[in-house]
């Protein structure tokens, strides 16, 4: 089947067979090494990409879903104002997670500041526990996603008030 569909604000198009997935899509179709495929149920979150504004594991997304839809991957995001408040966020707070996970927590966490523009500790908590990653401080990224929050509202508001 053909996939029309827009990926990281591009106008793409390829083949599909019926049973591929979303994440083995944009890996081995559009060499987006960013999504990861360690799972393939859903459960450890490294896939984690942005499917018409709601961040979903691609892992379980079939392929016919994404006809006609809009795709963001880490690649895409980190073209945004939003992946720069969070890397300076998480560099301010000593939040390094690994080049593995990396993507997918910052995915999750961008997912959150658009829902909550100031979270608290504990729902912060609870969207990063969707990417399963045990090799960073809870604590530091916490602080990171909050310390990217302020970063946020301070361009936002100074882009409003120019």
């Amino acid at each position: 089947m053909k996939l029309d569909f827009i990926l990281n604000g591009e106008d793409v198009s390829c083949q599909a067979e019926a049973g591929d997935r979303l994440s083995e899509i944009l890996r081995d179709r559009f060499s987006l090494l960013g999504v990861k495929s360690d799972c393939r149920s859903g459960h450890c979150g490294l896939c984690l990409v942005s499917l018409n504004g709601r961040t979903v594991p691609a892992c379980l997304v079939p392929a016919f879903r994404v006809r006609g839809s809009e795709v963001i991957t880490i690649e895409g995001f980190e073209q945004t104002d939003e992946y720069s408040d969070l890397r300076e966020g998480f560099r301010k707070s000593g939040a390094e997670p690994c080049e593995f996970c990396r993507g997918a927590l910052l995915l999750a966490a961008a997912s959150l500041l658009e829902e909550r523009p100031r979270p608290e500790a504990q729902e912060i908590l609870e969207r990063l526990s969707t990417v399963f990653c045990r090799c960073h401080d809870p604590a530091a990224l916490v602080r990171g996603v909050q310390t990217a929050a302020e970063l946020r509202a301070r361009r936002m508001y100074f882009r409003a008030h120019r």
